[in-house]
């Protein structure tokens, strides 16, 4: 098959065109890498727990709610406790906690799905940084920045930005290309890796983390574009990137792309 016939396949993907199959776009971005390995999100946050946790959304910023000028409404995506996805809306209430309906074992998306202003270049969707966490004030899943990213409330960005995928149960992932870019003069090690069977959680375990490109000393745009997948990632599994820099406070951003295909 030729390139532009490969595109012209991806293309009829993308309109849902071809049954069982869809593209899935991903994107993150970490501001702050230092000298610790982390996920490249927005502070570092992939959580993977070994059973279906209760969660809740909150703003820093008490306009983002129904009656505001901020954001009223957030989309969150991920899986269940048997690995399937599901997504839910819930309607944000400022500074003040909002339970989801449904537990989690992943979470790979969170959008501003309604808002109380029409968007301008100075008028954001959502004027505060959304935190999605465990129920209680626990440990943190993902952050919807502002646009500076120093502080919790400003042009609200109204995506996360997650370098780290959980494929669902009943698909097979393959990754078809990536690209990262690491802050100007500074330099950085990038992890490309996948972690299988996220759903065993017994010892010993045989869900384990293998690498599968390394890149080190990178320090410009560097984009992969094959003619044939990277990678095959299996149901259940994780595929993203790991960062580690030369020094502190570098900023990492990532991108690829996969294929899903029902089993």
């Amino acid at each position: 098959m030729s390139y532009l016939q490969n595109r012209d396949f991806y293309l009829e993907v993308m309109k849902g065109n071809v049954s069982g199959q869809q593209i899935v776009n991903k994107f993150g971005r970490n501001p702050d890498v230092g000298t610790a390995l982390v996920h490249v999100s927005i502070g570092g946050f992939y959580q993977t727990p070994t059973t279906a946790q209760s969660l809740e959304v909150l703003s820093a910023d008490a306009n983002d709610n129904p009656a505001g000028a901020g954001g009223h409404k957030i989309t969150i995506q991920g899986l269940d406790a048997n690995f399937d996805i599901q997504s839910e809306e819930v309607t944000l209430n400022g500074t003040t906690p909002v339970a989801l309906v449904n537990t989690y074992m992943r979470v790979f998306r969170g959008f501003i799905s309604e808002s109380g202003s029409y968007v301008t270049t100075s008028v954001p969707s959502h004027t505060g940084q959304i935190t999605l966490r465990n129920s209680g004030a626990g440990v943190t899943w993902f952050i919807i920045d502002t646009a500076t990213g120093v502080t919790t409330s400003g042009f609200g960005i109204g995506q996360t930005q997650i370098g780290t995928y959980t494929v669902p149960a009943g698909f097979t992932a393959y990754v078809l290309t990536k690209s990262f870019s690491v802050e100007s003069t500074k330099t950085a090690k990038i992890y490309l890796f996948k972690r299988n069977k996220g759903d065993d959680v017994t010892t010993p375990f045989t869900g384990t983390m293998r690498l599968f490109e390394q890149n080190d000393g990178i320090a410009e745009l560097s984009t992969i574009d094959p003619k044939a997948p990277i990678q095959m990632i299996e149901e259940k599994s994780e595929v993203g990137f790991f960062a580690l820099a030369a020094s502190a406070a570098t900023s990492i951003s990532v991108e690829f792309q996969l294929l899903l295909v029902q089993n």
